[in-house]
């Protein structure tokens, strides 16, 4: 390989990792409550428990006093990718299928005041997945793990009997590793990764109101942050060839999110609602990837990449059956649209129009509560033709090109106490 391809090799994969860290970070967590699960995430217009600080923290003004809650989202995920033809003799899985998030809610209401307070402690975003070496785009991408934590702490007031407003402040952290190779194998060994993590200070703001005994509804919005993420970049082109360790950074926006939704209680025991579930991944457009110096003849000192995201939505449909005893049971349905086109395909999300089904049931004592939940996706496969990967799969003649599944099962425990 001459000094010039080096140079361009190293300028194409810089470009890449955005597209990863794009990707990476378009996998959102939409499920932070087993009850709200079991429901389709339907919730924002009942938000009647703590994680009503997420999904819409004007519902913390319907609990009494002290109220915790917590929970773990345990997912099993199994994205697969076969090859186009004549290369199609084998389904790719990715190495590790498990994860596990954890959830912490707790709020208190003021006695004989209209005034609410809440906190909570969550992941909206994460990614974890690594594919094997022999897929056929190992220079597209190969692992990709993204950390991302919320502290959110909200005031609710309730103008009303029945209509109430709130909102907090997010303070977000996120931490990003990713990894391609710059080879179409890993024989000799070689790879361009970064890591990098940052912070950012967002907020969030909900509504609700019900205009009728029956009807309730409810809306919530959740701020665009930009974080800027620092960290460094690493390569090994060749076993004896190991350009330096170079300090970058990158200014990287996490998407702006909406949620609107009406439930409905034809009588005590049943409640039904359906939301609408924007997230606008447009705003993502053009980034940079700014070294601290340049390597030359290798690394550039900034790169400029601009990406193709679309905005999405989710449409969720729940129902619950309240029983004696405080006992429940509840089913939902969840579609959530991909958003990003062909083009600009990762294998490291699995970018795919998804279906999810769950069924849950649980229990609200005088002082204890829980809820279980499951939580099954598909996603029908999805085809990916045409794909320009700005990796250094351009020069080791790979792409992103071929056959895409998702399958998923998830559970979700969550426990609460009120005092």
């Amino acid at each position: 390989m001459n000094r010039r391809n080096i140079l361009r090799l190293f300028e194409i994969t810089l470009s890449g990792v955005a597209v990863l860290n794009a990707s990476a970070n378009g996998f959102r967590l939409a499920s932070q409550d087993a009850f709200a699960t079991a429901r389709g995430e339907a919730f924002v217009a009942t938000a009647d428990n703590p994680s009503a600080v997420y999904y819409n923290p004007a519902g913390v003004t319907q609990l009494d006093g002290h109220n915790f809650r917590a929970g773990i989202y345990g997912i099993y995920l199994d994205p697969t990718f076969t090859p186009p033809p004549p290369a199609n003799t084998r389904t790719f899985h990715i190495e590790d299928k498990l994860a596990a998030v954890p959830q912490f809610f707790y709020t208190y209401t003021m006695k004989d005041l209209p005034w609410s307070f809440g906190l909570g402690v969550y992941s909206p975003f994460g990614l974890s997945a690594e594919w094997p070496q022999d897929t056929g785009f190992r220079a597209v991408a190969t692992e990709g793990s993204l950390t991302y934590v919320t502290i959110n702490p909200v005031v609710a007031l309730k103008l009303a009997p029945n209509f109430s407003i709130g909102g907090g402040v997010t303070v977000n952290y996120a931490n990003m590793e990713l990894e391609q190779g710059l080879r179409i194998n890993n024989t000799p060994a070689n790879f361009f990764r970064i890591t990098c993590d940052g912070w950012s200070v967002g907020y969030n703001l909900g509504l609700l109101w019900q205009p009728h005994d029956k009807v309730s509804l409810g809306a919530s919005f959740r701020s665009a942050t930009t974080v800027t993420l620092n960290g460094r970049t690493e390569a090994e082109l060749l076993p004896w060839f190991h350009p330096p360790h170079q300090p970058a950074h990158m200014d990287y926006t996490f998407p702006l999110g909406a949620v609107f939704g009406v439930s409905y209680r034809p009588t005590p025991k049943w409640n039904l609602e359906f939301d609408a579930d924007y997230t606008d991944w447009s705003s993502i457009g053009t980034l940079t990837i700014a070294q601290a110096a340049a390597a030359r003849p290798v690394l550039p000192q900034n790169i400029h990449l601009t990406l193709n995201w679309q905005p999405s939505w989710m449409y969720e449909f729940g129902l619950t059956r309240y029983f004696d005893n405080g006992w429940h049971a509840s089913a939902g349905y969840v579609f959530n649209e991909n958003s990003v086109p062909g083009a600009n395909y990762t294998p490291l999300v699995a970018d795919l129009d998804r279906h999810f089904f769950s069924i849950g049931a649980g229990r609200k004592g005088k002082r204890l509560d829980f809820d279980i939940a499951y939580q099954f996706g598909y996603g029908p496969a999805r085809t990916v033709t045409g794909s320009k990967p700005s990796t250094a799969g351009q020069i080791a003649g790979q792409t992103a090109d071929g056959r895409y599944d998702f399958i998923s099962h998830a559970v979700l425990v969550t426990v609460g106490v009120h005092f």
